[in-house]
């Protein structure tokens, strides 16, 4: 196996020893917390030094901050970036493997949230609604990390901003060692931006990175299944460790994983398109997702991602409770809501290969069909129709609602020009998880009028219904963005027009400009 190109890391030096500097700061905080054995590892009761606390939490800021330096290509005058080796079928499947585990961790991160709840409770002393801002502050953070990372994409390299979203979660794992409640929601809020920037990056990297035909196909099995597989793994350590050790073993559980996967960056190459592109063409501005001619598709997918943001954090969110104040189902709430989750596997495969071998835009409108079906039917019977009617919708709903996120990322990531790609992932992202900052208010404020779940049921179904209506009849084709044999897609080429000709507008502008009125003299 041949070495990697020494340009994967511009400063190697600089950033192992951020990295070593970060451990270090983790490192001491995992001390405290085994420490804390003796106190049944409820630290918010222990004796801490204030001085070595914070030496580690410094250490750890400027760990990330050296590590994130040394990953960004230095920009001189001139300068070519080299270019990645092309890349064979082995290494192809590698890097799937390496992103899908990258997912899977990034996945955990948001899944344990549901986990440490009570026992966090319970230590702090809080209230219900104390406790409701976790989740809260969290998703605000994977808002504007969706946002900030998507763009850093853009700008630094998709490979670079993974590597950094990594070592933001190396850092953040000492969430499970803060003495008091604002500390862990800082810390939360923190990790919600890692978390928030890996997912669209992932997609920008993987859609430059494998060929078209399964591609597609590909990603949408990775999506819903690293989905699934995060949350089922995050339950798995929360249900062995929290006996054992509390709730912040949780936190700390995931460290070896996040090693790992920096380990492994030597394996994730940064795009070959991305990199040709830096080369020839000038950086392209935020601002383009609205102007034509990517308005209709930015308008599209953000309708497509709020509308199952809003089912997904808001509707499905009261689900659980609903269920259980119904009764006389059969099983428990948890039981129902778990053997749903199940169905995110043959789901996503289904989706999978109709989006390959039948239409990507007639996939989407399919999944927020089932999703609204269920909805409605939801709307009709109620939590007291008969058991099997509901037992079958509430699976529906939770298939129709894992199809339309597995699909939402792959579909964004393929329909958008390489030079904003990681913006648009990262915008569709925020779009869907902010959701979860108005979704739950809003959703019990409907409950609260008369019809309860029948009417929250019937809100919810119409933004997803017209969602669908949308992709049908506005929606982009992502075949539109294969390459041409010259290597630039047609996408690509469409972006470029627009700011050369914004570029000339602009320098028209300022030729013509009157003396004396901020023109240029001649």
């Amino acid at each position: 196996m041949s070495a990697p190109p020494a340009s994967l890391i511009p400063r190697p030096l600089l950033f192992w020893s951020g990295v070593a500097l970060t451990c270090a700061g983790v490192v001491e905080h995992l001390w405290m917390f085994i420490d804390s054995a003796s106190m049944h590892f409820h630290m918010s009761m222990m004796d801490m030094s204030a001085v070595t606390m914070w030496v580690a939490m410094a250490a750890i800021v400027v760990g990330v901050v050296l590590s994130g330096v040394a990953l960004v290509q230095p920009r001189t005058a001139g300068s070519v970036a080299a270019a990645p080796a092309p890349m064979t079928t082995a290494s192809r499947r590698r890097l799937i493997a390496i992103l899908s585990f990258a997912l899977l961790v990034d996945q955990m991160k948001p899944a344990t949230l549901a986990f440490i709840a009570p026992g966090l409770r319970d230590e702090y002393g809080l209230s219900a609604a104390d406790v409701s801002w976790l989740p809260t502050v969290a998703l605000t953070g994977t808002v504007l990390g969706s946002l900030v990372w998507g763009r850093a994409a853009d700008r630094i390299g998709r490979r670079a901003t993974i590597l950094i979203a990594s070592l933001l979660f190396l850092g953040t794992t000492v969430c499970g060692a803060m003495p008091t409640f604002g500390g862990t929601l800082v810390m939360c809020a923190l990790m919600g931006m890692a978390a928030g920037g890996m997912l669209p990056v992932v997609y920008a990297l993987m859609t430059e990175s494998l060929p078209p035909g399964r591609r597609a196909a590909i990603m949408v099995l990775q999506a819903g299944l690293t989905t699934t597989g995060g949350y089922m793994a995050a339950s798995g350590l929360a249900a062995i460790l929290i006996p054992l050790a509390g709730w912040r073993v949780t936190w700390f559980a995931q460290l070896p994983l996040v090693l790992v996967l920096i380990a492994l960056n030597r394996w994730i190459p940064e795009s070959a398109a991305f990199t040709a592109r830096q080369t020839r063409a000038k950086q392209v501005p935020a601002s383009a997702l609205f102007k034509r001619p990517q308005t209709a598709k930015t308008l599209v997918v953000s309708a497509y991602a709020l509308a199952w943001g809003l089912v997904y954090w808001g509707f499905i969110t009261f689900l659980p409770s609903q269920l259980e104040s119904a009764g006389g189902h059969g099983m428990s709430a948890a039981t129902l809501l778990f053997l749903s989750s199940l169905l995110a596997i043959p789901t996503c495969a289904v989706g999978a290969w109709l989006y390959m071998r039948w239409s990507a835009r007639g996939t989407m409108v399919v999944y927020a069909g089932l999703t609204v079906v269920a909805l409605l039917t939801l709307a009709a019977v109620g939590m007291d129709g008969s058991r099997p009617l509901l037992l079958a919708t509430v699976m529906l709903l939770f298939a129709g609602t894992a199809g339309v996120i597995a699909l939402i990322g792959p579909y964004t990531a393929e329909i958008y020009p390489l030079a904003i790609r990681g913006t648009a992932g990262g915008w569709a992202a925020a779009v869907g998880k902010s959701g979860g900052a108005f979704g739950p208010p809003l959703i019990a404020l409907v409950l609260s009028a008369p019809g309860g779940i029948r009417t929250a049921a019937v809100f919810v179904a119409l933004p997803m219904a017209l969602a669908g209506l949308a992709v049908a009849v506005r929606g982009s084709t992502p075949q539109a963005a294969t390459p041409t044999p010259e290597g630039i897609t047609a996408l690509d080429a469409e972006l470029d027009d627009l700011v050369s000709n914004e570029t000339v507008a602009a320098q028209a502008t300022a030729t013509t400009r009157p003396p004396g009125k901020g023109g240029t003299r001649t």
